[in-house]
């Protein structure tokens, strides 16, 4: 009880009995079964604080620069290879004293890992496509021919830019359908995860909340297990895939 306590604290009470079971395992050399984590937790009341979904949703604009193309990926999330199927979105983060910045993220559907992202004071359009020509460069042209990017018809990948950016590079374009968030979980559930595990309101300056989201991806893709990985974490996944 008081390793699983410590470990519910530490996780902010936002650790459920997978994420328990895992770090049991990993890090404490424990082996115990989700029913009697399950059971340690309701006896001693530790209840889990549930994410509440983000209200925050970019919509398309119209007009003959944005295009809206169909959902190729249609939440076939269970994806066996690396740069296959990469889920993107932006989202914002609060922080200091009622401050606001921008994270743009790509996710390889694959080995779960973040394989880029940036971040910027101001949502402008650039933020989808900054630094992407680095990502794809390092894909030979048969990985690109073959890659899909996925979204949202959120106005910053309907524009005639972004759809430009992945033609340069021959790379197919996928939208979740209009108001189906759902469609884009992968993205948004690591969004989820950084907002409940890293504290940012006590960033006081831009800098330090870029050096705390860094820091906070290199422990996603490198330490942190995962349960759909069979409890490995993403960068091992990489490895055993690559």
């Amino acid at each position: 009880m008081k390793l699983i306590r410590s470990i519910f604290e530490l996780k902010k009470k936002k650790a459920g009995i997978r994420t328990i079971k895992m770090i049991l395992h990993r890090d404490h050399y424990q082996t115990m079964n989700l029913k009697k984590i399950s059971r340690i937790k309701n006896r001693y009341g530790l209840e889990t604080v549930i994410r509440r979904r983000s209200k925050h949703r970019s919509i398309a604009k119209g007009g003959l620069d944005h295009k809206a193309v169909p959902n190729l990926v249609n939440r076939k999330f269970d994806v066996k290879r690396t740069d296959q199927v990469y889920s993107t979105d932006i989202t914002y983060l609060n922080y200091g004293q009622g401050q606001r910045a921008y994270l743009s993220a790509v996710k390889d559907l694959g080995s779960k890992e973040i394989v880029h992202f940036n971040m910027s004071k101001n949502i402008h359009m650039e933020l989808a496509t900054e630094g992407l020509d680095g990502l794809f460069k390092r894909l030979t042209l048969k990985k690109r021919r073959h890659l899909i990017v996925h979204s949202d018809q959120g106005s910053h990948y309907t524009t005639k830019g972004f759809r430009d950016k992945l033609g340069k590079y021959s790379i197919i374009q996928s939208m979740s359908r209009r108001g189906n968030c759902l469609d884009n979980a992968p993205i948004e559930s690591f969004f989820g995860h950084l907002k409940d595990e890293v504290e940012l309101k006590n960033c006081m300056k831009y800098p330090d909340l870029i050096s705390r989201v860094r820091k906070y991806i290199d422990y996603y893709n490198n330490n942190r297990p995962q349960w759909g990985l069979k409890r490995r974490t993403p960068a091992e996944c990489r490895r055993s895939l690559n």
